[in-house]
């Protein structure tokens, strides 16, 4: 994990900002104002990050972008709604749902691809736990936050998931065509459920 460059209040803020955003979706279709004039300029500063969002434990949605797009304040707004809303994989949220769900942010540190071609460099080269891993293959990409090394330790499991998330053959990542890039993330989460206590 990378080192944080955010204080306590700054990762509040955001935390809130990204339920603010969904809530106020849900209860009147938009997305909140928001006055860049009174963030803290850190948030300010153009960001990647991912939102994710979970419910009894269980994955409900995330989303998130690789390279910054918008102010890192902006980039959590659009990434909550679109965990909330738009990742495929689930039905959107709905407002009974809201209290019970569990908001994580990660920030992203720049992307770097490894110069690994054979699968034994690719393998060597990986720091589970610390890095954020990017697969790009036959036109396909994706990408496993570093959190998901807690569910799959080992690399090479590790790396043919990440094959199967993209839409490949398990045995994707091996060949030296695939290229893999590494990220570091400074996550942070609300204490409980339902927002910040």
């Amino acid at each position: 994990m990378m080192p944080p460059r955010l204080s306590p209040d700054e990762r509040s803020l955001l935390l809130e900002l990204a339920r603010e955003t969904i809530a106020t979706r849900l209860r009147e279709g938009r997305m909140p104002a928001v006055g860049g004039d009174y963030l803290p300029p850190r948030l300010a500063e153009p960001a990647a990050c991912f939102v994710t969002l979970t419910k009894d434990g269980a994955l409900r949605g995330c989303m998130g972008t690789l390279e910054p797009r918008w102010p890192l304040y902006r980039a959590v707004m659009e990434n909550a709604a679109k965990a909330a809303f738009g990742d495929p994989r689930f039905p959107p949220v709905t407002l009974e749902e809201l209290p019970e769900l569990h908001i994580e942010i990660s920030v992203l540190s720049p992307v770097r691809v490894l110069p690994a071609r054979t699968p034994e460099e690719k393998l060597a080269a990986l720091e589970p736990g610390r890095h954020g891993v990017i697969l790009r293959a036959r036109g396909l990409t994706a990408t496993y936050l570093p959190q998901v090394w807690e569910k799959l330790p080992d690399k090479e499991l590790f790396l043919a998931s990440l094959s199967r998330k993209a839409g490949l053959d398990p045995a994707a990542w091996r060949s030296p065509e695939a290229i893999l890039a590494v990220y570091e993330v400074e996550s942070f989460e609300e204490p409980e459920p339902g927002g910040l206590v």
